[in-house]
């Protein structure tokens, strides 16, 4: 029976893919190359750059697999190599794009890439066009107030929104405490927040 088949966690698969089994290596893929896209892209801002790094964490996956624990969260590894190549790319001074609004922002088992304005509106059939040019406006203001955040709170954002990575593990990443990372998160959403308090009262309407 194939890896595909059988209901197993993503520390499994990379202990297989350890012991010689590539198509543990596969499922992993898969698994998580359109979120790692998403959260590229959303640091670099570029989507040919986005692709390029996107592909570099997946080789850095092969290449450090050795180094994988098997009490270690495998999110948190994966990501951990991400934003480190970011990082990298940042500091060489690539960060020469305008942000992309309709970037694709998507969850591990979301493969359709759906930007976050898509997954913001209303999904019925029924949705008046007015719900439907709000919810492509709320849309389009989230991503800038995303894409606004200082690189910080962005990045405490992605990752916790993006790859759930837990917070014990975002502050190991950054070098900061769990409560500063916590604190990064909150300005975070309230930024966010703000973004949308235009839309309180509409929101209000339709409950």
């Amino acid at each position: 029976m194939s890896v595909e088949s059988i209901p197993v966690s993503d520390e499994a698969l990379m202990m297989r893919f350890q012991a010689g089994d590539r198509g543990a290596l596969s499922t992993l893929v898969r698994r998580h190359k359109t979120s790692m896209y998403n959260f590229v892209m959303r640091q670099v801002r570029s989507r040919s750059v986005a692709e390029d790094l996107t592909q570099d964490v997946f080789v850095r996956l092969v290449q450090s697999a050795s180094t994988f624990k098997h009490e270690a969260r495998f999110t948190s590894w994966l990501y951990a190599i991400a934003r480190n190549l970011c990082i990298d790319h940042l500091r060489r001074g690539g960060l020469r794009h305008a942000a992309s609004l309709d970037a694709p922002i998507g969850r591990e088992d979301d493969a359709s890439g759906a930007t976050l304005g898509e997954r913001l509106a209303d999904p019925t059939p029924a949705a008046s066009a007015e719900r439907s040019v709000v919810s492509a406006d709320i849309g389009a203001r989230v991503n800038r107030a995303v894409e606004s955040l200082p690189m910080e709170q962005r990045e405490v954002f992605l990752l916790r929104q993006l790859a759930r990575v837990p917070f014990r593990d975002i502050a190991e990443m950054t070098g900061v405490s769990e409560n500063t990372v916590k604190s990064r998160m909150r300005y975070a959403l309230e930024r966010l927040q703000e973004a949308l308090a235009d839309y309180e009262e509409f929101a209000r309407a339709l409950r």
